[in-house]
């Protein structure tokens, strides 16, 4: 075999390996997340009417999907999708509730528990939704808001089962 030639397999090779590792498995360039409250109505309040959240859709989990899925052991519930926005590269915020009181307390700091314990959302004004949770009586945690630069500002709250919500963006 010349060398041209073992040149050319050896970079069809390569490059057929260097393409593989940039390629994704995933169908998707966003996580979906399946959040369990304990009052959906409440929880809906504060991510549409407090965040400005969408809602985009529903579907229901039925008792023997949601046994034979291992999701619910049996148990029906509906899940509300929410979004930042209504597009279909928004990630998915989808809220259920099934009817039962947490089994442990509700967080005071990132530090209580383990586990998913925030979010984070970049605004482009915090000003609106500050003005909406403070309509809600959402308290504000820390000294927030806190400027973080000269654009931009951090706000800290917490939905109504103990999610942590880093808002960051500038005030107007």
């Amino acid at each position: 075999m010349s060398f041209y030639k073992c040149v050319k397999i050896t970079l069809l090779v390569l490059g057929g390996a260097l393409s593989a590792l940039g390629q994704s498995n995933f169908a998707s360039k966003t996580i979906g997340v399946g959040v369990v409250v304990a009052d959906l109505e409440r929880s809906l309040d504060f991510y549409v009417n407090g965040i400005g959240m969408v809602k985009t859709g529903s579907f229901t989990i039925n008792e023997e999907f949601g046994k034979r899925s291992g999701l619910t052991n049996g148990v029906a519930t509906n899940v509300t999708i929410l979004k930042l926005e209504n597009s279909p590269e928004a990630t998915d915020w989808k809220l259920m509730s099934l009817g039962s009181k947490p089994a442990h307390l509700k967080p005071k700091h990132i530090q209580d528990d383990t586990g998913m314990q925030y979010i984070t959302i970049q605004v482009k004004a915090l000003q609106p939704i500050i003005d909406r949770l403070t309509q809600l009586k959402v308290p504000f945690l820390g000294s927030t808001p806190t400027p973080l630069n000269a654009k931009a500002h951090f706000v800290f709250v917490q939905d109504p089962d103990g999610t942590f919500i880093e808002l960051i963006g500038p005030l107007q």
